[in-house]
């Protein structure tokens, strides 16, 4: 069976966005880490759980649970914080993981959370204070930020050494944009909807046009999700806002640099209220660090749209199964429309727009 259609259905028959309660969640804490909870709540989450936990000994934590089908890859993960630790040492503000008493940064728990009894990874991280990017105004300055920040995770990443590090090759992972044809296979949970024809349009493009630029494009580690939940920004001095965290390495993947640009263009433009006014400012912070060679150049306006139809594809076949989460809500309600407008706008249209502002 193809790839994208065994995790699909591997999602849904095993239920593997955790629900565990905040009782459980506590029993975790102290039986784990020792640690008593003063608060404790959750916080959104596409397909792992997410806890806020403030601890009698005034210290604050998040709770992450990883989802049943992640939690078959330990090396994946172990990866990935280790890539949170290694950003940090290097002047990057993430999370760090926390060692259990017994000195691990992550156990495997076999639990029963409402569907049987499944093993779910469990992690300890530091928690980063700060208001979502979403939550403050988008200014220039801010979206300049963005693109840099974004350029400098890459950069960062792409000197980090581990034994594992391959395995973040994940061809078959349905969130790397390189994979963005394996969306045929579902693009039936459309059907009816005025933006399939509009994703069968980008895909072919992107096989035309996109991929046999592939040879030229520079390779690297992506971060591969630069969206408003991920940054948490705060005031400085001046009353501007700055980036203070980054936030949830789950889709981290080897991929390109042109890729996570492409990716905090599109989750910038749902969020501001003049969605294609925003490709300026952050492709223009993503080039004060790494400037975009011609074919990187050329494909940017496509890998954008290609974004787009990840995004809205993958959130409406999730919705299938589970109807009530208000995250995949939200990113439906946003996206969709938003897609639609930009889709209209020709390339040489956007891209005068965009490199025009990104020179300012």
């Amino acid at each position: 069976m193809f790839p994208l259609l065994v995790l699909f259905q591997n999602m849904s028959e095993n239920c593997s966005k955790p629900n565990f309660s905040l009782a459980q969640a506590s029993d975790m804490l102290k039986s784990l880490y020792d640690l008593t909870t003063s608060q404790i709540h959750t916080l959104p989450s596409y397909d792992d759980q997410n806890f806020y936990v403030l601890s009698t000994n005034g210290n604050e934590y998040v709770l992450k649970i990883s989802n049943s089908e992640d939690s078959k890859n330990p090396t994946l993960i172990e990866v990935q914080t280790f890539a949170m630790s290694f950003l940090l040492e290097n002047g990057i503000p993430t999370q760090k993981g926390i060692p259990t008493t017994t000195g691990q940064l992550m156990s495997l728990r076999e639990l029963d959370c409402g569907y049987g009894r499944q093993k779910y990874l469990v992690r300890l991280l530091s928690y980063l204070p700060g208001k979502n990017i979403s939550k403050v105004p988008l200014t220039p300055q801010l979206l300049y930020e963005t693109g840099k920040m974004a350029a400098k995770v890459d950069k960062v990443l792409q000197n980090m050494k581990h034994p594992s590090v391959s395995v973040l090759d994940r061809d078959n992972f349905v969130w790397k944009l390189s994979n963005l044809p394996a969306l045929e296979k579902v693009l039936y949970v459309l059907d009816g909807d005025r933006l399939q024809e509009v994703m069968k349009s980008v895909i072919e493009l992107f096989k035309s046009s996109v991929a046999p630029q592939y040879p030229y494009f520079r390779k690297c580690i992506n971060q591969g999700d630069f969206n408003d939940l991920n940054l948490l920004v705060q005031p400085d001095t001046n009353g501007c806002y700055k980036i203070c965290g980054i936030i949830d390495f789950g889709d981290m993947n080897s991929g390109f640099y042109v890729h996570e640009l492409a990716i905090a263009i599109m989750h910038m433009m749902v969020i501001h209220p003049n969605p294609i006014d925003v490709g300026g400012a952050v492709l223009a912070g993503w080039e004060s660090e790494l400037p975009l060679n011609e074919a990187e150049r050329d494909c940017l306006y496509v890998l954008v749209l290609a974004r787009f139809c990840q995004v809205v594809c993958y959130v409406c076949h999730s919705l299938l199964t589970q109807p009530e989460n208000e995250y995949l809500i939200m990113w439906s309600k946003k996206v969709s429309h938003i897609f639609w407008d930009f889709s209209k706008l020709n390339k040489e249209h956007v891209e005068k727009i965009w490199f025009h502002g990104a020179k300012i």
